[in-house]
């Protein structure tokens, strides 16, 4: 059966401002890409190669101080342009089991995101949770049919392990050795990069501990 996943089109971003790169005023895109109204299921193999339509892919990224978890996408990636690709980012296509949770409401749409990250890692620290940006690049032919919500999950330890085969040479690294590195990092996660380092963007802000 064929994967199906949730797209809008793509010229919706030209009603509510089409940009390269990314873009911190997340709410009022996130308010009408949303709203069922305005996107539906298709193949994801059409998805891929039509780039009348993004695909929504939250992207998740897990921090402790001023590291993040790192990893590469191994030859079992799904998305084969990608393999080899250093990458900061976790989460993945939305599904049609995601629909109901669907709808302007943010908070339910974060529902998703968490199950996508819980699929990829083992996650055992709590954390305090952002929608920190978007990110969109035209530029690339992966980039043409994608569309990513940046989430940052600023953890209280960096207690996160991989899932799945998918993800190799994994761990937390630290931004600045991320910024400096010449190994071939996915173009979202430079620009993710840069996001974080953007000072409109808070810092690292750790969930609050329970009285002991």
């Amino acid at each position: 059966m064929a994967q199906m996943v949730l797209v809008f089109q793509a010229d919706l971003l030209d009603r509510i401002g089409r940009f390269q790169g990314y873009r911190l005023d997340a709410d009022q895109y996130l308010k009408t890409v949303l709203d069922p109204a305005n996107n539906r299921f298709m193949e994801r193999d059409k998805a891929e190669q039509d780039a009348r339509f993004k695909q929504l892919i939250p992207y998740v990224v897990l921090r402790f101080r001023d590291s993040v978890f790192s990893y590469v996408r191994g030859k079992k990636a799904s998305e084969s342009r990608l393999r080899a690709m250093r990458s900061i980012g976790l989460g993945g296509h939305i599904e049609p089991d995601d629909r109901t949770l669907f709808h302007s409401d943010e908070a339910l749409y974060g529902e998703a995101a968490r199950r996508e990250v819980e699929e990829e890692v083992d996650l055992r620290s709590p954390y305090r949770e952002h929608i920190v940006g978007l990110l969109n690049d035209d530029s690339t032919e992966v980039g043409r049919v994608h569309f990513g919500i940046v989430h940052v999950w600023d953890l209280a330890e960096p207690l996160a392990r991989k899932r799945e085969g998918q993800i190799t040479q994994s761990g937390f690294v630290s931004l600045s050795d991320l910024s400096a590195d010449d190994a071939p990092l996915e173009t979202w996660s430079r620009l993710t990069l840069r996001v974080l380092e953007d000072p409109r963007v808070p810092g690292y802000q750790p969930p609050e501990q329970p009285a002991g």
